[in-house]
């Protein structure tokens, strides 16, 4: 027979097999003999106790007949070479890519359209970037084959469990190659060095059931007919034409942004978060996250997140990576991003994370009317008879502006401005800096003078509001870097609540990060697939 049952185990009783297999027997009052096997269906880590670190796991165990492998039922994919239904899919990130694959799943041709590399040619960008800072902007940590995820840790966790099927997508990413440990991990994590690997093998899937796959082949332009789009122009002179259309361009395509503005389609102006990435000794972090000296090697690199209310403002941990290195994930020159990511082990020394607060459209107009030399570049790219402070790009300039200033305190070359936590929080230059995993280099810098007022005195009260629930973090063995700035897309592009489609046009499907609905790997798949069933049943 099989059982599911639920275990509180201790690391190293949860990593052996025979000992997980000695609890399902005291459970059952079975021989242990007599366990074939079991199979793991959900895992996560209980650190709230200061004497004990626990370990949690629900399994299905075979009791009295032969165990068999765990399987997924693999999602097949038809032939659609020949399908009448074309779909245009702008950007190749993680809504694009899952969108492609249900309307290949369903029998509709996807032609998928990313300005940037395949993965391989893509690494060599991102050297380049990382050792000689020279940013490529068509190929970099944001823009290439599988977007911001490809390269920014490949976390698997979300909140959004109301936008599709998480189960599924889980499913998909290990039937692509990801590890099943994504299957049943409470926090799932794939690492930035085997998400490549996956990535290339949907693309290859796509293209084998008769998908296309296009890269370095940049829309530039929309070609419209009534309420509906007709084509797109791309970069290179072609006019591509389909029955429908969905954007899943990424957060950081400002140029599409741009564009729709431009053609006076409705886009708006969507609060988001700025600040910057703090980094610790991952062995400080355990010991706080662990009640240890040393983590237990059963155990995985501890995590953290962290929340507080400073003077009615949110101030947050963002994308947080144990074991991992701050990178540089800029898309124009002269403007200056960082990023984070671990790799599968999250085996590297550091723990860092983003800690941004969130900005308002109100926040950037009282930061422009202060700066007359920013409000005149503005106001010249603001149309006739519209008024500045309701700009929908007024958010996504706001943001631009300081990753502007973080490169210029910097000195050039994508070093990056930096400070010691204590010194960042007493208003002291740091006349030194801790060891760094940044690769571009840091240069000791007042981020006062960086980051908005509202934004640095928020870090400042959170930093030290952290350092209470956290003893031992609030420390100047930790620094603190500027600017992490693309936590979220600075822009919506509105659609329709029921069919998914933009409101001016029927044919056009604002999808992921770059339009507002989805937050991280997971839920840019979610709802990639959710604009792709649309499609599906408006075409049936």
């Amino acid at each position: 027979m099989q059982k599911h049952l639920t275990l509180k185990l201790k690391p190293a009783e949860a990593a052996d097999e025979s000992v997980v297999k000695s609890y399902i027997a005291r459970s059952t009052g079975t021989n242990p003999a007599r366990i074939s096997g079991f199979h793991i269906l959900k895992r996560s880590i209980d650190a709230r106790s200061r004497q004990q670190v626990w370990v949690n796991l629900t399994v299905n165990a075979y009791i009295e007949e032969p165990f068999t492998k765990r399987e997924v039922t693999p999602i097949h994919f038809q032939d659609v070479s020949t399908a009448r239904q074309k779909v245009i899919i702008v950007g190749a990130g993680p809504a694009g890519l899952f969108a492609a694959l249900k309307l290949i799943e369903k029998g509709v041709q996807p032609i998928l359209l990313e300005r940037g590399k395949d993965v391989r040619a893509r690494r060599r960008d991102l050297a380049q970037l990382n050792k000689e800072g020279i940013v490529n902007p068509e190929s970099n940590y944001c823009f290439g084959e599988g977007g911001a995820g490809t390269y920014s840790d490949g976390k698997l966790y979300t909140r959004s469990t109301k936008r599709g099927d998480i189960n599924r997508i889980l499913q998909l990413l290990y039937q692509f190659g990801a590890e099943d440990s994504v299957l049943y991990d409470a926090h799932p994590h794939i690492g930035t060095n085997k998400l490549p690997h996956i990535i290339t093998a949907m693309r290859e899937q796509i293209r084998n059931s008769g998908g296309i796959f296009l890269f370095e082949k940049k829309v530039t332009d929309l070609v419209l007919a009534g309420n509906c789009i007709k084509a797109v122009k791309t970069a290179d002179g072609d006019e591509m034409v389909a029955d429908d259309f969905i954007l899943a361009t990424g957060h950081s395509a400002r140029d599409i942004f741009q564009l729709l503005y431009s053609r006076q389609i409705a886009i708006e102006a969507k609060p988001f978060a700025l600040g910057v990435r703090i980094e610790h000794h991952q062995q400080l972090i355990d010991s706080i996250q662990y009640h240890c000296v040393l983590r237990d090697d059963a155990l995985p690199p501890a995590s953290y997140g962290l929340v507080e209310q400073v003077n009615n403002r949110g101030v947050f941990s963002f994308c947080m990576c144990p074991g991992g290195i701050i990178a540089p994930a800029a898309t124009n020159p002269e403007e200056l991003v960082v990023n984070g990511w671990s790799p599968s082990k999250r085996n590297n020394p550091y723990a860092n994370s983003g800690m941004v607060v969130q900005v308002e459209q109100g926040d950037a107009i009282k930061y422009f009317d202060k700066r007359k030399e920013v409000l005149d570049t503005i106001k010249s790219y603001t149309p006739a008879g519209e008024h500045w402070k309701n700009s929908p790009l007024l958010l996504m300039q706001f943001q631009a502006e300081v990753e502007k200033k973080a490169f210029k305190a910097g000195g050039g070359l994508f070093v990056a401005p930096a400070q010691r936590m204590a010194d960042f929080c007493q208003h002291k230059h740091s006349t030194n800096l801790p060891e760094c995993s940044y690769l571009p280099g840091v240069q000791s810098s007042s981020l006062s003078e960086v980051l908005p007022d509202f934004i640095y005195k928020s870090l400042q009260g959170g930093f030290i509001a952290f350092g209470k629930k956290m003893r031992g973090y609030y420390t100047n063995e930790a620094i603190v870097v500027a600017t992490e700035s693309r936590t979220s897309s600075p822009v919506r592009i509105p659609r329709d609540p029921e069919s998914l489609s933009h409101p001016q046009f029927q044919n056009l499907y604002p999808c992921g990060e770059g339009a507002g609905y989805a937050g991280g790997i997971v839920s840019a798949a979610m709802d990639g697939e959710r604009v792709a069933e649309r499609i599906i049943e408006k075409g049936r």
